[in-house]
C-alpha cells in the first residue's frame, strides 16, 4: 500500500432567480499529488480544472434561462 497524497477541490456557484427560487451548480474533484508535484501545485492544477469546469457549466445554464425567458 502506497501512502499517497490526495487533493480535492469543490466550488460551487448560487445564482438568485428572483421570487424566493435559485439555482446552484456544484462541481469537485479529487485527485491525488503526482510524480513531479508537490500538495500545492497538485491543487493549483485541480483547482483549475475544477474552475474551468464550473465556468462552462454556468454559461451553459445562463444560455439556457435566456433562452426560456
Amino acid at each position: 500500500m502506497t501512502n499517497q497524497t490526495n487533493v480535492k477541490v469543490e466550488l460551487q456557484f448560487t445564482r438568485n432567480l428572483g421570487n424566493f427560487e435559485s439555482v446552484r451548480i456544484a462541481l469537485g474533484v479529487e485527485d491525488w499529488v503526482r510524480s513531479g508535484e508537490n500538495t500545492t501545485t497538485a491543487t493549483d492544477r485541480v483547482f483549475k480544472f475544477v474552475e474551468e469546469k464550473l465556468l462552462e457549466k454556468v454559461q451553459e445554464v445562463e444560455s439556457d434561462l435566456k433562452r426560456k425567458k
